[in-house]
């Protein structure tokens, strides 16, 4: 018979799976996020679940990020730095964000700019789909659909045909990694808006690096 600590990590390889918050003692975990963190809590699609890096020390990388030479262009690799005043960030800062949005800060929006055939293989929890080319003019986004994207869920105001941005979200972006086009893209399109950069922060290495750490993923609608 397993040792109970054995059945316990098995029963929990989080890295596709939504796990209710009650599901686990953090002592049960043998692999941590960091030597102080073990987990964090977050709320996705009004459910909460716990981030956490899969606890089987035998896993490997989801067969969907294992590719290594993706055609350039488009898939070329991204500069450390996108634009003067956007943040590049990794998952701890993308987790501490995750964790103020579940403890009730509003002014965050973590966001997925991903296409839903790409968001379906797996999303960050607490993350909210807004594909690139939703706020992009060139791929036929309408302005009026941009203008509703950038009030409901930015907290952007126009007033007098401007754009105010002095409540609006600090928005937390990211896509499949460091190959990937599609944040960069919606970053892009929003410093072009006019929304302010240091209100911008971009997570360079997407999911395939979240995949690549173990980090709980859930299915994306």
């Amino acid at each position: 018979m397993k040792p109970v600590k054995e059945l316990i990590a098995i029963y929990l390889i989080a890295a596709a799976i939504l796990i209710p918050a009650s599901a686990f003692s953090a002592d049960d975990l043998v692999v941590n996020i960091t030597p102080e963190i073990a987990s964090v809590e977050v709320t996705h699609n009004g459910k909460k679940t716990i981030i956490m890096r899969n606890q089987d020390q035998k896993n490997t990388l989801n067969d969907a990020f294992a590719m290594t030479s993706r055609k350039c262009p488009p898939f070329c690799i991204q500069p450390a730095t996108l634009a003067p005043g956007v943040e590049t960030i990794g998952e701890l800062e993308v987790l501490d964000y995750l964790a103020k949005m579940n403890a009730g800060d509003t002014g965050i929006l973590v966001i997925d700019s991903r296409t839903p055939d790409w968001v379906r293989k797996g999303t960050i929890p607490g993350a909210v789909n807004i594909p690139w080319t939703s706020l992009n003019p060139a791929q036929g986004a309408d302005p009026m659909a941009i203008a509703e994207i950038m009030e409901a869920q930015f907290n952007a105001r126009q007033l007098e045909g401007l754009w105010d941005y002095s409540n609006a979200k600090t928005l937390v972006m990211f896509c499949n990694g460091m190959w990937c086009g599609q944040s960069p893209n919606n970053i892009l399109n929003l410093l072009k808006f006019g929304y302010p950069a240091d209100k911008i922060k971009w997570y360079r290495g997407g999911m395939q690096d979240w995949e690549i750490l173990g980090l709980t993923t859930v299915p994306g609608e």
